[in-house]
């Protein structure tokens, strides 16, 4: 199944539109830093808690590269989601200046 990558301008675009964002990294990633418009879904929870994500709406799926993220987007597009993969992850999120925030909600770190 193919699933089609967005640069980070245009996953910001689509949750401005009602997008979910899904982040796929591990809780220590996603403690030091994280969209702050994310919800954080673990990479190996992902199966356990796919009831959580609304069939009604496009999911943005991010990483730290995009490599996990894509993953997880191929899996979820096979069980009929509306799917995109964020190219980069949260180092090209973090690279064109879209916010960062980490556990505290203060400015966060890509790790």
């Amino acid at each position: 199944m193919d699933v089609v990558d967005v640069d980070p301008a245009e996953a910001d675009r689509l949750v401005a539109a009602g997008a979910v964002m899904v982040d796929v990294r591990e809780d220590d990633e996603w403690e030091a830093g994280h969209a702050p418009v994310a919800v954080h879904v673990p990479v190996g929870q992902v199966v356990d808690r796919m009831d959580e994500l609304p069939t009604d709406r496009t999911i943005v799926c991010m990483c730290r590269m995009g490599g996990r993220s894509g993953s997880v987007a191929v899996h979820l597009a096979g069980a009929g989601y509306d799917v995109r993969n964020i190219a980069g992850g949260m180092q090209a999120w973090a690279a064109v200046g879209l916010p960062v925030v980490d556990a505290s909600g203060a400015p966060g770190r890509v790790i």
